[in-house]
This record gives structure tokens, C-alpha cells and sequence, in this order.
């Protein structure tokens, strides 16, 4: 597992194998967050990266978030309450040299306390648990979206958007669905 553009190019994260299923951690192949990366800047959603705050919701080894910091994001949440979890995105974290533009979050995402706004929000849940949809309610309940976020979403399969949020594109990999939504602009 790399960082595959800006920034931090070429580094290799943690290794974590082929995952820790015990710990839920799938780590997003380089081949799917390469295609997604590509996806977000290819202009279609405008510029979602440069200078956005981001939210990494079950962050696992914090590299969708570290991909996005890497291209131009200004600061991003990582939200994980795993210990291996953890321990991978500090090492993550210590690897980039970016302690100063990130936050660790150790909680449950579905048990979100009140946030800030965030306007790019990865949100990658154990597949098929039904706990992304339990996250995304708590994020937005919490403030922690901003009007007119993107939200990124990976699973298993095709979801179906809560209200007040807006399916843009979904795209299958494998055995990854990897759904492009909107929150419909309010406060």
C-alpha cells in the first residue's frame, strides 16, 4: 500500500497484509483509490481536494484520507475506534510528517459527538454491517458536514442515499461498490 500522487508519492504505508479481519480492516486497494482519486479530480465533481477539510470515517490505516492530504487537502479527521486501527494510522501519520494537518478521532463513528464541518467525508464501514448508514446520520446529525459535502462511500454493494443526501455515481471494483454522493445544501 502507497500514496499514489501529490505530495507524499511513493510512500508506502503500514503494511496490514491482505487486512485484519478481527479488527475489520480491508484497506482500500491502490488500484481502487488510484480509480477514485481519479474519478474525484477529473473535474465532474469540480475541484473536491485542493484546500478541503476532510473526514475519514472508519479511517482503518487513515490512507484514503493520507491520499487526499497528499493532493492538496488542508487538514483531515481521521475517526477509528479499532486499537490496530489506530496504531496504523499513527504510524501512517508519523511515516507522512503530517501530524500537524490531521486529528485522531478514538470513537465509534456511529456515536459521533458535535463536529465541525467537514466538505470531503470518506466513509468506508465494515461491508454489509449497515453501520454507514448509522455514521453518516450521526456525522450529519453532529455537524460534522458541511452544506453540499461530497461523501465517498465503500462497500459491497450499491447503497441507497438517506434523505438529504443525493447519489451522484457509483462504480464498481471487484467486490467494491464505491458510491459519489452529495448532501443537499442546507445548514
Amino acid at each position: 500500500m502507497r500514496i499514489i500522487a501529490g505530495r507524499f508519492r511513493g510512500l508506502a504505508l503500514a503494511n496490514v497484509g491482505k487486512g485484519d479481519a478481527g479488527a475489520h480492516l480491508r484497506p482500500t486497494t491502490d488500484r481502487v483509490r488510484e480509480s477514485l482519486f481519479s474519478m474525484l479530480i477529473g473535474g465532474r465533481f469540480g475541484d473536491p481536494i485542493e484546500g478541503a477539510r476532510v473526514l475519514d470515517l472508519f479511517a482503518g490505516t487513515g490512507a484514503l484520507g493520507l491520499e487526499a492530504l497528499s493532493r492538496g487537502a488542508s487538514h483531515v479527521t481521521f475517526v477509528d475506534d479499532g486499537r490496530k486501527a489506530l496504531s496504523l494510522i499513527r504510524e501512517n501519520i508519523a511515516k507522512c510528517r503530517c501530524a500537524d494537518d490531521v486529528t485522531v478521532v478514538k470513537r465509534d463513528a456511529t456515536r459521533l459527538p458535535d463536529g465541525q464541518p467537514h466538505d470531503l467525508i470518506f466513509l468506508d464501514p465494515p461491508y454489509g454491517s449497515g453501520l454507514g448508514e448509522k455514521a453518516l446520520d450521526a456525522a450529519i446529525k453532529g455537524g460534522w458536514v458541511a452544506p453540499d459535502a461530497l461523501i465517498v462511500w465503500e462497500e459491497s454493494a450499491a447503497i441507497t442515499p438517506p434523505d438529504g443526501v443525493e447519489l451522484l455515481d457509483a462504480r464498481r471494483y471487484g467486490d467494491t461498490t464505491i458510491s459519489i454522493l452529495e448532501r443537499v445544501g442546507r445548514a
